[in-house]
């Protein structure tokens, strides 16, 4: 492929005892996870190529895109039963259209299929336990079937933070020579007790606020029901052509009540909160025909629509918290919902892609799609837009002997996404302007030693009109458009098989993310803000990590990832220091069981990960140290 693609494996995931995507990609290339976040503890923030927004990738599970035509479902992700993790960084213009811009996480499980039987149970820091099992079910004529399900409790260090969740995954699967079809429910059950960003005053977050103190409301809570349904088929037709169709629907309802200090001082009424409820469905349909080869070309062309609704009814209130986080304040919860904001979206889009080779070391692909948009906010009136988006790309083998290779890549995207919409109370956001995007992209891809050494170094450049980022109107949170910015840098990965099933993992990002028209008004004063950093994108990431994991013995794991200084403000007036954490594991291997240990943030560091987008300049620290232990049997 031309582009920056990277496949994290089942195994990998089981042999480092991952439980979140934070652990799952913490050695992928580029790629930075701040865990939480606004979304409550059980989510969790991405970043790519230098710009951590919580709507700018597109997270997709099994095929589908979830959290449809709204924001990533990230806090209802199992990573249970996985096969394995794909990552893209950069847009994918053409196949998912108007909704990833900065890099695609697919998620995808085991095939319903598989015969593979485990069993776990696991408890750790802070009062956190849980259990899982993954086991076919006894097949029905030709169709196969799986079940996972689990339950999690993560405690956390922060004062009266933590999250429960229950969750199933069934899949059924029939399979004759060519011809496939398959139907998958997903349930998530999920119950969270949000933490408190960590405010700032002037370049430092305040010494006056605890470490771990929380400042919501006694009681709350974060929840989301979520069930999803998806179905699918795939056949010949017209001869050698395959024909492939997909469709999904998912109900999300959502329960929240939680507050945010508006004064970092001891004072009456220095706290606000919302009570809300939210219900979202969303529906997605793809159908496209792969074309077989003729004179070394080869044709995709399909269609695909993403449907979504949302609803939501809510109340503000003003409440008084120490900043000491103790005793949690009572507050009432509000009984008369009197605010709401909805929100209607219609993607459609027709696409096509070519793949030619005319030489055996050199493709050429290309891709194209029209994206039909429509959209409603609330009573406002819709609004429509009709746009190009499209890839060009290229790979060139400079030296091929088996396996090894030396081969560059190139590519350009064009990519447009309508803004995003968060649900807000603040009633003052309307349609925002679409965000747009033009990303240039090349490197190298290497495979030495008979394919036990990989190496990839690329470097990009991606220009955006219309980013949307987040404001605070009468002590709510709001979106806004950001002008133009720019994002660069180099990013450089390599990868070692070892005898023994050991393996070492290298990475170094560099990224230069930079506003390059942009006038913000901070205290009534208009701010440009051209040339200044962009907020929370660290300039340096690094990670390496080691993995020891034979199918029997002794198993050992650990990594250690770098995050440099970033910028905490627009305004480039508060600057974070550099850190590092740590990770490691052990355990052993029987027959048919497995016990292991792992820890998570040995360093303990404590440092602002994400910026909250409902408290004003207010932040998310990394969480503190977890050790954790487990046993899991497999018959």
């Amino acid at each position: 492929m031309p582009a920056s693609i990277e496949v994290i494996s089942g195994r990998d995931l089981r042999a480092r005892g991952v439980k979140s995507l934070k652990d799952a990609l913490a050695l992928a290339t580029g790629v930075a996870i701040a865990p939480g976040g606004d979304a409550g503890p059980a989510s969790a923030i991405p970043e790519f190529w230098g710009l951590r927004e919580f709507d700018a990738f597109l997270l997709v599970v099994d095929g589908v895109p979830w959290g449809g035509a709204l924001n990533p479902a990230v806090a209802s992700v199992s990573l249970r039963d996985i096969e394995r993790i794909e990552i893209l960084r950069g847009p994918a213009p053409v196949t998912y259209g108007a909704t990833s811009f900065v890099g695609v996480i697919h998620v995808v499980h085991t095939a319903a299929a598989a015969n593979t039987r485990y069993v776990e149970a696991h408890g750790g820091s802070f009062g956190s336990g849980g259990g899982a099992l993954d086991l076919p079910v006894p097949s029905v004529g030709s169709w196969n079937s799986r079940l996972s399900g689990d339950f999690d409790r993560q405690g956390f260090r922060d004062d009266h933070t933590s999250f429960s969740r229950g969750h199933a995954l069934w899949r059924v699967a029939k399979g004759d020579g060519d011809r496939q079809t398959w139907l998958t429910a997903d349930l998530n059950l999920l119950k969270q007790d949000p933490a408190s960003p960590h405010p700032r005053v002037g370049a430092d977050l305040s010494p006056d606020v605890p470490l771990d103190a929380n400042h919501n409301p006694a009681g709350a809570y974060i929840n989301e029901n979520r069930i999803a349904l998806s179905a699918g088929f795939e056949r010949p037709i017209m001869g050698a052509a395959t024909w492939g169709t997909t469709a999904s629907f998912a109900f999300s309802g959502q329960r929240m009540f939680r507050g945010f200090l508006t004064d970092v001082s001891n004072t009456p009424d220095n706290a606000s909160g919302y009570k809300e409820n939210i219900d979202i469905h969303d529906a997605y349909v793809d159908s496209h025909i792969i074309w077989p080869t003729v004179s070394q070309l080869r044709f995709l062309t399909g269609v695909d629509a993403l449907f979504a609704g949302g609803e939501a009814k809510g109340a503000t209130f003003t409440y008084t918290a120490p900043l000491s986080g103790s005793p949690q304040p009572v507050v009432p919860e509000p009984s008369t919902l009197d605010k709401d904001a909805g929100d209607d979206r219609r993607f459609l889009g027709a696409y096509g892609s070519t793949e030619w080779r005319p030489a055996d070391r050199f493709t050429l692909s290309g891709g194209l799609r029209l994206n039909a948009t429509s959209e409603s906010r609330g009573e406002g009136a819709e609004v429509s837009h009709t746009r190009l988006s499209g890839s060009l790309g290229a790979v060139l083998g400079v030296w091929e002997q088996d396996v090894n290779h030396v081969r560059l890549f190139a590519n350009y995207r064009n990519t447009f996404k309508p803004a995003a919409f968060d649900f807000s109370l603040a009633e003052n956001e309307g349609v925002l302007d679409p965000e747009t995007s033009q990303s240039y992209e090349g490197g190298v891809k290497v495979r030495a030693m008979d394919g036990r050494l990989d190496f990839e170094a690329s470097a990009f450049r991606m220009d955006f009109e219309n980013l949307v980022t987040s404001t605070i109107v009468n002590n709510l949170p709001a979106l806004i458009n950001s002008g133009k910015t720019r994002f660069k840098g180099v990013e450089l990965a390599t990868e070692l098989r070892l005898p023994f099933e050991t393996y070492a993992r290298a990475t170094y990002s560099f990224h230069d993310g930079r506003f390059v028209d942009f006038v913000q008004d901070f205290g009534g004063v208009p701010t440009q803000l051209a040339g200044n950093r962009f907020e929370m994108s660290a300039r340096h990431l690094a990670s390496a990590g080691l993995t020891f994991a034979p199918e029997k013995g002794l198993v050992a794991h650990a990594s250690v990832n770098y995050t440099g200084d970033r910028f905490l403000n627009m305004r480039n007036t508060a600057l974070a220091p550099a850190f590092s954490t740590v990770d490691a594991g052990i355990g052993y291997r029987m027959d048919r069981a497995e016990l292991r240990l792992d820890g998570r943030n040995l360093t303990n560091r404590r440092d602002a990960v994400a910026e909250s987008e409902f408290g004003d300049a207010q932040y998310y620290r990394m969480p503190a140290r977890t050790i954790q232990t487990g046993i899991v049997l497999s018959y």
